[in-house]
């Protein structure tokens, strides 16, 4: 079933209980350090700790991510299967929850490994543990589509989530640096870095599954557990609307994780200040946390896809901005940052409260492999946008080294890292929001709550 010949869906006012969605939240603080510090430190880990070569370190980051578009809609497959035979995903969750183990394990990379040694371990771990945050991640995201409830309180639902997470970033962002050692980071600040944020995600992640399974039973279930997994996949990639709304996030997905990615090296090699690292992060992740309530009243007045339209553009122009580098003043550009970061909480609010909308309208049971396809779309874009950063370095001629040493970088690696900041994502955004317009189902699912 394709475009708006859909089956109607039957409105309703059922309104969540605030604990179980604060339970089910938690899960997202444990999800928001693996989906930031590998962004944030792991292309910088490679090159500037274990000289590892920008070209190969890329490369790691990227072939582990590309296993990810088989991995995850296995695992929604397996998600439907569980719900069928069991009544909920609840095995999948717990076994998701291993994923902090491998977290460590991507940090301590053996003392004498360098170069392609040290690639090649990362790589490994970092399979293993995209594999495990696919167990936990995707029958955690179906959640919204279980519950028999409406366009607006999906949204809420999410905000919720959004927030937690926005939190999970913000500490684990600031943190992790800090934790490696900040300008002195050496191999033993990024394995200490990596134990003592394993330890929080695994309670986090615990909290996570119990209070998906208050959440759960505090709502009516959207249907019966019937056919999914294959038969889904299948109507996933058939759903025009589902295939427009994954386009458009695989673009915005490359883009943010292309500036994660960039950060340290923007900061180090544009600020020459390796410590306004933190401060940047910060600029983008905090707003978040004031402005998710204001996109959510936004998307009630106006609805989630002008809203996100409108995200979209804003974050093209903040990006502009720090195409523009040291002579726009630091000022200007942290608050081009904070600019990203206010576009940013929309764009992780608004997609992820569609995609219920969409297997809802959909009218099928698959829940688990629509969702499995959609984290397959956002591993990509966070695989592509290091390994795009990571090109526009190797084009550069950017040196690299390991710790402790300070090569000096040709004038053309400079310019990478600068226009590989702000030119690039703004590019890429524009690129998000035409295919954004493509999605037509909002006014529909909206008329139908």
């Amino acid at each position: 079933m394709t475009g708006l010949d859909r089956r109607p869906v039957a409105a309703t006012d059922a309104t969540l209980p605030r604990g179980p969605l604060a339970g089910f939240a938690a899960g997202s603080l444990g999800m928001g350090v693996w989906v930031t510090v590998p962004g944030l430190l792991l292309l910088y880990f490679l090159t500037d700790v274990l000289a590892v070569g920008p070209w190969l370190a890329g490369l790691a980051l990227l072939l582990p991510k590309v296993a990810d578009v088989l991995l995850h809609p296995w695992v929604g497959h397996r998600a439907d299967v569980e719900q069928t035979r069991r009544g909920d995903r609840r095995r999948l969750l717990l076994l998701g929850c291993a994923l902090p183990f491998a977290f460590a394990a991507l940090f301590a990379v053996p003392g004498g490994l360098t170069g392609a040694p040290a690639a090649a371990w990362v790589a490994v771990f970092f399979v293993a543990g995209n594999l495990l945050f696919a167990a936990y991640q995707v029958p955690y995201l179906a959640t919204p589509a279980d519950l028999r409830i409406g366009y607006h309180e999906r949204t809420r639902l999410m905000a919720f989530r959004m927030v937690v997470l926005t939190l999970g970033i913000l500490v684990s962002g600031l943190l992790a640096p800090l934790l490696t050692g900040g300008d002195a980071a050496t191999r033993g600040g990024y394995q200490r870095m990596g134990v003592v944020l394993a330890v929080g995600m695994l309670l986090a992640m615990l909290v996570g599954v119990a209070g998906i399974a208050r959440l759960r039973g505090s709502a009516a279930q959207s249907a019966a557990p019937g056919h999914g997994g294959w038969r889904a996949l299948r109507t996933a990639l058939r759903d025009r609307q589902f295939r427009w709304l994954a386009a458009a996030y695989l673009a915005m997905s490359t883009t943010t994780h292309l500036v994660l990615a960039g950060v340290p090296y923007y900061a180090e090699y544009e600020l020459r200040a390796p410590g306004l690292t933190t401060v940047l992060v910060a600029a983008f992740v905090a707003p978040a946390l004031l402005v998710t309530p204001a996109w959510l009243v936004l998307a009630r007045r106006i609805g989630k896809q002008r809203a996100l339209l409108g995200a979209q553009g804003a974050f093209a122009l903040g990006a502009l901005v720090l195409a523009v580098g040291r002579p726009a003043g630091l000022p200007v550009l942290v608050g081009a940052v904070a600019v990203l970061g206010v576009a940013f909480a929309g764009m992780q609010l608004l997609p992820f409260s569609m995609l219920p909308d969409v297997i809802r309208a959909a009218g099928t049971t698959g829940a688990g492999t629509y969702t499995g396809v959609w984290t397959a779309t956002e591993a990509t874009g966070a695989a592509l946008g290091p390994y795009a950063y990571s090109l526009c370095l190797t084009v550069g001629g950017f040196v690299a080294s390991t710790a402790g040493e300070s090569p000096v970088q040709p004038d053309a690696a400079l310019a990478a890292v600068r226009y590989g900041f702000g030119l690039l994502p703004a590019v890429a955004m524009l690129v998000a929001l035409l295919l954004q317009r493509r999605y037509t189902l909002d006014a529909a699912a909206r008329a139908t709550s």
